[in-house]
């Protein structure tokens, strides 16, 4: 199955009529789109409540995609702060408990950052990452264009392949080596992850500035371009056991475009996709005043 969604739920304002709860925006969204990716888990670990309520307001087959800590992945350089870094991942593990046990959590998403080069020492940081995450589905996503380089391209692969990592693959700009190209390869048949984080070239090395997000992330897709990617998804399906699930997380949020794309991808796969236009209006009240009562 392929389940289209957005990274978060907050900073989409075409979902939502004007002046709606934060608390209420992930109804709203989850009766829209079928998943979600959860940004705010790379900047602190959450309470277990928290998931155990966003497990609770969604539907039954509604699913989690969630970022894994910055200290697991490494973009905290040096101490991980309280503790060792073996407290870090049971304290996150205990967190994602209540999501995981209601069925909702498709996997937790190991984001490197570009500094995360193919090398002895940093494959055998994600061995260990997996060792520590074991029995909790975990995705691989490279920022560091040599793990796909064409000497190490299908070693990389292969290994993900070994150790049980799902395959985040990325639509993303080709800008250097703090880029990935898009390898349209299956690592576990029965998940696999596309990220569309945007082709803004320009933006992407812009790291460091005070609005780099935004910048980096600031992309429309065209129709061709989602085009392409029916035909590549359906290349990954191919791949993938006819029971697994495809999730494209659309990460271009910054210019207000991720959740048009998205609908506009929905409608090219045959699926029904949400009306935004609708999405954004109050639910009618009915006027007490306007029908007779029964019997009159």
């Amino acid at each position: 199955m392929i389940r289209v969604g957005l990274a978060g739920w907050g900073d989409h304002d075409s979902l939502y009529p004007p002046g709606i709860r934060p608390q209420d925006k992930l109804r709203r969204y989850a009766s829209l789109w079928p998943v979600v990716e959860v940004d705010s888990t790379f900047y602190a670990i959450h309470p277990p409540e928290r998931l155990r309520t966003w497990t609770a307001e969604t539907p039954d087959d509604f699913r989690f995609v969630v970022k894994a800590y910055q200290v697991l992945t490494g973009h905290r350089r040096g101490q991980p702060g309280s503790g060792t870094l073996d407290d870090v991942f049971r304290a996150f593990r205990e967190s994602l408990a209540p999501m995981q046990e209601g069925g909702k959590l498709s996997a937790v998403l190991f984001q490197y950052p570009p500094w995360f080069d193919c090398t002895r020492a940093n494959i055998r940081a994600l061995r260990e990452a997996k060792e520590r995450m074991a029995g909790i589905p975990c995705a691989l996503e490279f920022r560091h264009r040599s793990w796909f380089s064409e000497a190490y391209m299908e070693k990389t692969l292969s290994f993900m392949a070994e150790q049980g990592w799902i395959h985040s693959v990325c639509d993303e700009p080709a800008a250097g080596a703090g880029s990935v190209p898009t390898v349209l390869r299956v690592t576990d048949p029965m998940l696999t992850i596309v990220r569309m984080h945007g082709r803004n070239a320009a933006g992407w090395e812009s790291g460091g500035g005070a609005d780099w997000r935004a910048v980096r992330y600031l992309y429309d897709y065209s129709q061709e371009e989602l085009s392409e990617w029916v035909t590549r998804l359906e290349q990954l399906a191919r791949q993938s056991d006819p029971a697994g699930d495809l999730l494209v997380i659309f990460n271009n949020n910054s210019g207000g475009h991720a959740a048009g794309n998205a609908a506009a991808l929905m409608k090219l796969l045959g699926q029904g996709a949400p009306d935004l236009e609708a999405s954004r209006q109050e639910p009618e009240q009915l006027d007490l005043f306007q029908y007779p009562e029964m019997g009159e």
